[in-house]
C-alpha cells in the first residue's frame, strides 16, 4: 500500500513538474500552465488543433513571454498603483476566480444520467404539442448555379446520368454548386414546407415516394435536381429524436437554478448606494 502510494504522489509530482516547466525563460517565465490557462479561451476543437502544433504553441508561448514582460516592466513603473489600474486588476481577478466558481457549479449540481432521463420524459409528457411538427421531407439536391444554356445543358446531362442509375451522392459532391450540402451527397435533411424557395418548395413535396427525381427546377440560385429521400408525416416527435436536446435542457435548468439562487444570497447581503449611483451617473457627460 505504501509503495502504490508513493507511486501515487510521484505521478502526481511528475504532472505538477510538467506544468511548472519552463516553455520559455529568461526575465520572464512562460510555463506549460499557463499555456493550457490561456487556450480556455479558445474553442474546444480549435484548442487541440493549436496545442497539438509546435510551431502554434511556439507562437503562443512568444505572445505571452511579451505579455508578462510587458506587465513586469509596468510593475516595475509602478503602474498598478494606478486607481484605473488597480479597478482593472480587482476586476481581472473577479472574472478569473467567478468563472473558477461557475464551472465549480457546473460539477458539483450536474445532474446524473438518471435523474436527467426521468426528468427529461417528464418535460415530453408534460407539454406534447412543443413537439410537434408538420409534415416534413428529406430530400438530396443538386444544383448548377446560373441561367444560361449552358448551365442548363449541364444540368439535363446530369438528369439523363440519374436516370440511367448514376450515384445521386456522387454525382452532387462533384458537381453541386451548393457546395454545404454537396460534402454531404446533396442531402438537405429533414424540412417543413415553407422553408425554402417557392419553386422548390413544390417540386419537393411534390415527389411521392423514396428515390423519385424532379425534373429540372429552375429558381434564382439556377437549376435543381431533387431525389427524395424520406418522408416524415406531422406529427409529435418521437422521444428519441429530441433526447439530447431535452438531456441538455434539463441538465442546464438545473445548474442555472442552483446558480441563482446562490447568486441571490449573495446579492441580498449587498446595499446598492443609490445617491453615489446618482451622483456618478450625473457626472458622466452626455452624448
Amino acid at each position: 500500500m505504501a509503495l502504490a502510494l508513493a507511486a501515487g504522489y510521484l505521478l502526481g509530482a511528475t504532472a505538477q513538474a510538467d506544468q511548472a516547466a519552463a516553455l520559455m525563460d529568461g526575465p520572464a517565465r512562460i510555463t506549460a500552465a499557463d499555456v493550457n490557462a490561456d487556450a480556455q479561451r479558445m474553442p474546444e476543437m480549435l484548442r487541440n488543433q493549436v496545442l497539438s502544433d509546435p510551431k502554434k504553441v511556439e507562437q503562443v508561448v512568444s505572445n505571452l513571454y511579451v505579455r508578462r514582460a510587458l506587465a513586469d516592466e509596468a510593475q516595475n513603473m509602478e503602474f498598478a498603483k494606478q486607481a484605473d489600474v488597480q479597478a482593472a486588476l480587482r476586476l481581472a481577478r473577479d472574472k478569473v476566480l467567478s468563472d473558477a466558481w461557475l464551472q465549480h457549479m457546473q460539477t458539483k449540481h450536474r445532474l446524473s444520467d438518471q435523474l436527467a432521463e426521468a426528468q427529461a420524459r417528464n418535460v415530453y409528457n408534460a407539454k406534447p404539442v412543443r413537439f410537434e411538427q408538420f409534415e416534413q421531407v428529406q430530400v438530396r439536391h443538386i444544383l448548377v448555379a446560373g441561367d444560361t444554356p449552358e448551365a442548363k445543358a449541364k444540368a439535363e446531362e446530369l438528369l439523363t446520368q440519374l436516370k440511367a442509375g448514376a450515384d445521386f451522392a456522387e454525382l452532387a459532391k462533384t458537381n453541386s454548386d451548393d457546395k454545404g450540402s454537396a460534402a454531404k451527397g446533396g442531402d438537405l435533411g429533414y424540412f417543413e414546407s415553407g422553408r425554402m424557395v417557392p419553386e422548390f418548395d413544390q417540386a419537393a413535396f411534390a415527389l411521392d415516394k423514396p428515390g423519385a427525381l424532379s425534373d429540372l427546377v429552375k429558381t434564382k440560385f439556377g437549376y435543381h435536381i431533387l431525389r427524395l429521400e424520406a418522408r416524415r408525416p406531422a406529427g409529435v416527435q418521437p422521444y428519441a429524436e429530441v433526447r439530447e436536446q431535452l438531456l441538455t435542457e434539463v441538465r442546464n435548468k438545473a445548474v442555472q437554478e442552483a446558480i441563482d439562487l446562490e447568486a441571490e444570497k449573495l446579492r441580498s447581503q449587498g446595499k446598492l448606494n443609490a445617491d453615489a449611483i446618482r451622483a456618478f451617473s450625473e457626472g458622466v457627460k452626455k452624448p
